[in-house]
């Protein structure tokens, strides 16, 4: 079996604010598996390294993608013991093994789904700007439908953050419209209690990720205490070896969890996380994390395969200018597959070059 991967600059369409500043393009790595006697025959991954949040985003990770193009058999025999440490190119690799050992045409976990029958329902994501841009936003997304909503906090006044979740409560109460609210570690151990305890009054779905992670006593307490129910995200990075996912479960009761496969290893790793979280009764749900439509497809099959009904977080594909053209279609405030439409295939010009076109 052969790996080659190459690196693919993804476009915003707009800037997309957070808490760690505002984001214009995001690198993200096509990865193809092949049998060198076949290679028009092929499985497609994407191994998405968010810079600035994957844990491995350090050298070592350029080193492992190089050496994962040479010596295949060092990881593909086990990947996930090989690259445990290295979470995206773990997912990258597994999902590009799972396409090549189905059909090799994009359809991981063949269902209602991937039929076109059944869509998934995602929440509207708000991101971060000025009170202007983002009921800008929330309008766009209440008239296309969405009754689910995740708005960005953080990056402006909190007290404006509080006035526009307000005035949607106005309008809609929580019967009618779930709001969830992501401040991505923007609050402060000493005040986030009290914040918490504002926006409860609000009807709040929950929030991720309420103060940085690495603050385990900090966010267990805050957990025990919080008016509002709690989500880890963030937290969960970094975390790869099972007995740690048991240990940080249990030490700080989580209200829910938020995976992000490409950021904590993959379907495996991810599946892990939910035997936990189940085990004690804590809640959980899927979200994508700025990858292409490859990677998003692959996520999204995944998790109809869970045959979970909550809002997820899946939908960012078109975020971006130059994303992948692919049967993925959101219709109102769900996240079809339309297997009508075909897909475009990455341009990978080491491919072109040795003619490995599909």
């Amino acid at each position: 079996m052969k790996v080659k991967i190459e690196k693919y600059p993804l476009i915003f369409k707009n800037p997309a604010g957070t808490s760690r500043g505002v984001l214009r393009t995001k690198n993200t790595w096509f990865v193809k598996v092949f049998e060198e006697a076949n290679p028009n025959h092929y499985g497609l991954g994407e191994i998405n390294m968010f810079e600035g949040l994957s844990s491995d985003d350090y050298s070592g990770f350029h080193d492992i993608i190089t050496d994962t193009q040479g010596d295949t058999s060092c990881y593909l025999n086990d990947i996930h013991g090989s690259l445990l440490d290295f979470p995206s190119i773990r997912f990258g690799l597994e999902m590009a093994l799972k396409d090549f050992s189905q059909s090799q045409d994009r359809i991981l976990f063949p269902s209602d789904f991937t039929q076109g029958k059944m869509g998934i329902p995602i929440n509207g994501l708000i991101w971060m700007g000025t009170e202007e841009a983002m009921k800008s936003q929330i309008r766009t997304k209440l008239d296309s439908g969405f009754r689910c909503l995740k708005l960005k906090i953080g990056a402006i006044d909190f007290q404006q953050e509080l006035e526009i979740l307000k005035s949607i409560r106005k309008e809609f109460n929580e019967k009618d419209l779930e709001l969830r609210v992501d401040a991505n570690g923007a609050f402060s151990a000493d005040n986030a209690l009290k914040k918490l305890h504002l926006l409860s009054q609000l009807k709040l779905h929950s929030i991720e990720q309420p103060i940085k992670q690495g603050q385990l006593k900090e966010m267990k307490s805050l957990c025990e205490k919080t008016p509002l129910a709690i989500a880890l995200d963030e937290e969960l990075i970094g975390v790869n070896h099972l007995a740690q996912k048991k240990e940080l479960i249990e030490f700080i009761q989580p209200q829910y969890i938020i995976l992000k496969p490409a950021l904590i290893g993959g379907f495996k790793s991810s599946k892990e996380w939910i035997n936990e979280a189940e085990h004690h009764n804590i809640g959980w749900w899927i979200t994508s994390a700025l990858e292409s439509n490859v990677g998003l497809n692959a996520i999204a099959q995944w998790t109809y395969s869970l045959k979970t009904n909550n809002y997820q977080g899946l939908g960012t594909g078109q975020l971006f200018t130059n994303n992948i053209s692919s049967p993925l279609e959101i219709d109102g405030e769900r996240l079809f597959y339309r297997d009508n439409e075909n897909w475009e295939e990455p341009n990978f010009s080491s491919f072109r070059q040795k003619g490995l076109k599909k």
